[in-house]
C-alpha cells in the first residue's frame, strides 16, 4: 500500500506528523511518502491513500488518468475544503476524525463563555484593579440553543447541563440528539420562542449548501434578548457584515469566534476593535494528543480498508458534505 501524508494547514507540522508515524509501528509493510519530499509524477499515481491534505499535490492526482487514489483520511472533522463532486466522480473514499473535537472544543466554548460572563475578558484587558461595568453573570439558568447536535454540539450541551443551562439542539429534522432533552427542527427555528429568546447561542453546524450564511440579516433581526453568539462550526456559516451590523445594533450582545470568514481575518476588520468579541484563530479543536487519536481512527479504518476494501469509521456522504 502506498501512503502520502500531508499537513492539511500550518496547525500541522510535518515533522511531528512523520514522528507519529513512525512511532505508530503498525505501517511497516506500506510504503510512506510525505508532502516535503520529491515527489514523481509516478509516485502521486500510485498513492493508494491520501493522509491529511494539501491542495497542489491532490489536484495533481485527481486529474491524472493514471492515478489509482482509492480513499482520503482528513485530518479534520469537517470536509468542506476537499473537492467533494470530484471526489464522488471517481469513487474515491472520504473518511474524517470527527470525534476527537468535541472536548477540546466544548471546553473552549466553555471557556468563552465564562470569559464573557464572569468578565474576566474585560478585566484582563484593563490591565490594572478593575471593576466591571456591569454585574457579572452566571451560566446556570440560561438559555441556549446549540446548532448542530452531532459529537460536538453534544458534548457541548452536557457540558452546560452541568453548569445549569437549559439547552436545545438543532438539527435539520428536529430528530432526538445525545445531550439534548430537546430539538427544534431548522425549518422552525424562525417560529420558536425558546430560540428566539436565547441568552447563548452557539453555532456547532458543519457547512453546506443550507448552512451557508445561515447566520445572516434575516436571521440576527429576529432575536430578542441580544444573545452572546459563538461560532466554532465553519466560517462561511455566518454573513460576517450582518454579525457587525447586529452587534452595532444590540441585536447580538457579544460574540465568541473561533472561525470567521474569511480566515484569517483581516486585521482592519471592524470585529477586531470591539470589546465585546473575542477571536480566536481557529484553535478550538487542537489538543495535545490530537495527532495520536486521529491515527487510531486511521488505524481501525485501515483494518477495515485491508478487510473489506472500504473504511468505515466516520465515512463522508459526498453529497451532504459531511
Amino acid at each position: 500500500m502506498n501512503i502520502l501524508v500531508a499537513a492539511p494547514n500550518t496547525n500541522f507540522d510535518i515533522d511531528k506528523i512523520k514522528t507519529n508515524f513512525k512511532e505508530n509501528g503498525n505501517f511497516d509493510n506500506d510504503n510512506i511518502y510525505y508532502e516535503d519530499e520529491s515527489l514523481s509524477k509516478d509516485i502521486l499515481d500510485s498513492i493508494d491513500i491520501l493522509v491529511g491534505y494539501n491542495k497542489e499535490l491532490l489536484d495533481k492526482i485527481l486529474n491524472s488518468d493514471n492515478a489509482q487514489l482509492k480513499w482520503i483520511q482528513a485530518l479534520s472533522a469537517g470536509v468542506d475544503y476537499y473537492p467533494l463532486s470530484q471526489l464522488k466522480a471517481k469513487n474515491i473514499y472520504l473518511t474524517t476524525v470527527s470525534g476527537i473535537h468535541a472536548e477540546p472544543i466544548s471546553e473552549t466554548v466553555i471557556g468563552m463563555i465564562l470569559g464573557n460572563y464572569r468578565a474576566i475578558n474585560e478585566s484582563a484587558r484593563k490591565r490594572s484593579w478593575y471593576q466591571p461595568n456591569a454585574m457579572p453573570k452566571m451560566i446556570n439558568g440560561k438559555h441556549a440553543v446549540v446548532f448542530g447536535t452531532g459529537h460536538i454540539g453534544g458534548r457541548i450541551a452536557e457540558l452546560l447541563d452541568a453548569f445549569g443551562a437549559e439547552t436545545i439542539g438543532i438539527n435539520h429534522s428536529g430528530h432526538p440528539a445525545d445531550g439534548f432533552a430537546q430539538t427544534v427542527s431548522m425549518d422552525n427555528v424562525m417560529n420558536d420562542d425558546r430560540v428566539l429568546n436565547a441568552d447563548l447561542i452557539i453555532n456547532a453546524l458543519p457547512l453546506s449548501d443550507s448552512t451557508y450564511h445561515y447566520y445572516n440579516e434575516k436571521f440576527f433581526n429576529a432575536l430578542n434578548n441580544q444573545p452572546m453568539f459563538i461560532s466554532i462550526g465553519r466560517g462561511p456559516s455566518t454573513v460576517t457584515k450582518d454579525l457587525i451590523n447586529a452587534l452595532y445594533n444590540q441585536q447580538v450582545g457579544s460574540a465568541a469566534l473561533d472561525v470567521t470568514d474569511p480566515e484569517p481575518l483581516p486585521s482592519d476588520n471592524p470585529l477586531w476593535q470591539m470589546d465585546n468579541v473575542l477571536i480566536t484563530a481557529h484553535i478550538s479543536g487542537l489538543h495535545a494528543e490530537y495527532m495520536d487519536e486521529s491515527l487510531a481512527i486511521l488505524d481501525e479504518n485501515m483494518q477495515a480498508f485491508n478487510n473489506d476494501g472500504k473504511p468505515n469509521k466516520n465515512l463522508v456522504n459526498l453529497v451532504e458534505g459531511y
